[in-house]
């Protein structure tokens, strides 16, 4: 078993509604060092499988099919073996 750590974000080309909005609110209350501000998600897929190369193989997918925007989004996965008690 493999859990999958996924961070999908929006393209750094492509202007951030939700993030500007966070940002002047931070700035509003005095993060005056807060330079930029990008909101994504964060997702996480627990993958019944015995290799590291599968799971990744199949988070890759999942994000192309469904869980990213590939034309707006990019996503970063990382692979952790689950350890049983």
């Amino acid at each position: 078993m493999f859990t999958a750590k996924i961070t999908i974000t929006i393209r750094e080309s492509i202007l951030d509604p939700q993030g500007k909005a966070v940002e002047h609110s931070l700035k509003s209350l005095g993060f005056d060092e807060i330079e930029d501000t990008r909101i994504g998600k964060h997702i996480e897929l627990k993958i019944n499988t015995s290799s590291k190369e599968e799971a990744e193989k199949i988070s890759k997918e999942a994000c192309s099919k469904l869980l990213a925007n590939p034309v707006m989004e990019d996503f970063k996965i990382e692979i952790e073996k689950d350890v049983k008690s």
